[in-house]
């Protein structure tokens, strides 16, 4: 009996691979470079399974290629707001994604980029490598306290609440939150957290604003210039969740003027493109989207998407079926 033939987008950790390998007609891309539109149609097209990942785009015009063969999209990742969802509804092509593994990985990035922007860690680098440092002096780098601060977070899922934990038991910040719909009682009693009534109500409590939202169009450009003018002078945004939630152009032209004290950033509209606005900012720190990026989160993603196939091409229900 002929293995089914999957075709992963991206290199993925090699035991994951090796497992790919030993059930299934796979082919990898052993380049690792991005692809394109046209290589995405081809493979749906010519495989029962793709595996893309969250910066593969499968708008409707990929899609709805014709003579696809493809049944199942195993994403690698928990986003999947680069797929065109209805497109998939149309055709019944089956989607699946890999929630849960890469929480604590992707709150630690949050926690990296907070204590990066409140304390000036990535100006300071630069200094130090550009060998411009002339050495200690009392007013030099002067930053922002994270201890006891108020740490506001827009959305309340597990990263959110994993960073929110790590926040107030290791540096005794006070948590406040907006979450559309009610969060666990028990939950919000650990952390001491205090709900808002609005996202504009956050913005203009918070030291630190830290996004936690889905991407796509209901989030789209949710943090725009209306909103950053809500925010404290002192304040700082976060933002690991999905780059489209804010306005790019809006953030460069708050940071330039100073309304904000700072940003932290790993994820970008448009993504690997960096808007040249930013990286000519001393007050951003910016990282190469790293949230999952860790040996075992990684090869956990691999694994669940692993799974999703072993089930689906043997009838089972799927564990993680978003579509």
């Amino acid at each position: 009996m002929n293995k089914p033939k999957v075709f992963i987008t991206r290199r993925w950790p090699s035991s994951v691979e090796d497992k790919l390998k030993a059930r299934y007609d796979v082919t990898l891309n052993s380049d690792d470079r991005p692809l394109t539109a046209d290589e995405f149609k081809h493979a749906l097209q010519h495989y029962d399974a793709v595996c893309p990942t969250v910066c593969d785009s499968f708008p409707a015009e990929v899609l709805n290629v014709e003579n696809k063969r493809c049944k199942i999209l195993g994403n690698f990742g928990v986003g999947y707001n680069h797929i065109d969802i209805e497109a998939a509804k149309a055709q019944n092509l089956i989607i699946t994604n890999t929630p849960g593994v890469l929480t604590e990985s992707t709150a630690d990035i949050a926690m990296t980029l907070l204590l990066m922007s409140a304390r000036r860690g990535a100006e300071g680098d630069r200094l130090v490598r550009s060998k411009k440092w002339q050495g200690w002096c009392p007013t030099q780098m002067m930053s922002s306290d994270v201890t006891g601060t108020t740490l506001g977070l827009i959305g309340f899922g597990r990263i959110a609440q994993a960073m929110a934990r790590k926040a107030h038991h290791g540096f005794g910040m006070k948590i406040i939150f907006f979450k559309p719909s009610p969060a666990e009682q028990n939950i919000i009693d650990d952390l001491q957290a205090t709900r808002c009534d609005s996202i504009k109500e956050l913005l203009q409590t918070a030291d630190f604003v830290s996004l936690h939202c889905p991407g796509g169009e209901p989030t789209h450009h949710l943090i725009n210039q209306k909103m950053l003018d809500l925010m404290k002078p002192s304040a700082h945004l976060i933002n690991s969740a999905r780059g489209d939630v804010v306005d790019t152009q809006a953030l460069i032209n708050t940071l330039k003027a100073k309304k904000i004290a700072g940003a932290g950033l790993d994820v970008f509209e448009g993504e690997p493109n960096v808007d040249e606005g930013l990286l000519n900012l001393e007050n951003v720190s910016l990282l190469p989207h790293l949230g999952s990026a860790t040996i075992a989160t990684r090869t956990s993603m691999g694994e669940k998407v692993l799974h999703n196939l072993d089930a689906f091409f043997s009838g089972k229900a799927l564990p993680n079926q978003v579509v």
